[in-house]
């Protein structure tokens, strides 16, 4: 059960969430969600069971010393609180792992609670590895099956099928409690995904700022981005194949953003770079299957 301490009354309140785990590609979406935190000085109010919910050979508790006392920190799911961080709402954060088992159960409880404090919106935060090149802006994609939320945050509905993540799960589950629910979904280089991405959450946190109209502080993430920039270039520059590979990406890219762009201009532009790759085949490098960025992002390993 979740355990929650004492609740004020909260002020038209709103939940953003994000999970570690399959939904978090280069942790964008936890980073984003401790950088809310931080910046919000958003307290603990509320945390899940972790015996009901995590496989600890999976995510095993954590050993410590926490004020001179040696301590065991559980893997779970908490719920933090931001008293009104400056647009007219509470925010509770859901600091999150994905569940390892009961994950009907979970998101069951979790509702439960913004049900319960009437929360006027539930935010998804979530990462997913694709074919896109490190040197453009990550792409963010905002969607919901709310018609009222559609024409209110400029969102669209998900067209994905196939497996899903507890963001997902959640998601769904809030759109049959009628929670108003809005998804937003980073895109990270699969080729840079390996390690934490910044940049990746620099565009998570303005996807926020666009949904309510905030100038949030971006504290070190700027610079912090423009150094993994800096660092994926030299891996592409030391390595022929990838170097090839992201220049493939950033002619897709261009083609893509420019005035008379079509999916035959784009699939032309990567059929091209296949012709050059030769007997190498379809895959780029990583072994991904194909060129093309997913068209929903609810799959985070989709190529």
């Amino acid at each position: 059960m979740i355990e929650v301490e004492d609740l004020p009354e909260l002020t038209r309140p709103v939940v953003v969430a994000g999970f570690e785990g399959w939904n978090d590609a280069g942790e964008a979406a936890t980073s984003v969600i401790g950088h809310l935190a931080d910046l919000w000085d958003a307290e603990p109010v509320a945390a899940l069971d972790p015996e009901d919910y995590y496989d600890f050979q999976v995510n095993r508790p954590r050993v410590g010393y926490h004020e001179g006392v040696r301590r065991i920190t559980w893997p779970t799911t908490r719920i933090l609180l931001a008293r009104d961080p400056g647009f007219g709402h509470d925010v509770l954060l859901v600091q999150g792992i994905e569940p390892s088992t009961r994950w009907r159960s979970f998101v069951i409880e979790l509702l439960g609670l913004a049900l319960e404090v009437e929360a006027e919106l539930l935010v998804c935060l979530g990462a997913l590895l694709a074919d896109v090149p490190h040197t453009r802006p990550c792409p963010v994609v905002t969607t919901t099956e709310d018609p009222d939320v559609a024409e209110r945050f400029d969102a669209e509905p998900s067209t994905y099928e196939g497996p899903t993540g507890i963001v997902g799960v959640l998601a769904d589950a809030a759109r049959q409690s009628e929670l108003p629910c809005v998804s937003c979904w980073v895109s990270v280089p699969h080729y840079a995904g390996a390690h934490n991405s910044p940049k990746a959450s620099l565009a998570l946190l303005s996807c926020i700022e666009g949904l309510f109209d905030l100038a949030l502080p971006h504290g070190d993430l700027e610079e912090l981005a423009f150094a993994w920039e800096r660092g994926v270039d030299e891996l592409a520059e030391s390595d022929e194949e990838i170097g090839e590979y992201v220049r493939a990406l950033e002619s897709a890219q261009d083609t893509a953003d420019s005035p008379e762009a079509s999916g035959d201009a784009i699939a032309a532009e990567f059929e091209r770079y296949l012709r050059r790759r030769g007997a190498e085949g379809p895959g780029g490098p990583g072994g991904t299957e194909g060129p093309a960025v997913p068209d929903d992002p609810e799959d985070p390993q989709a190529p």
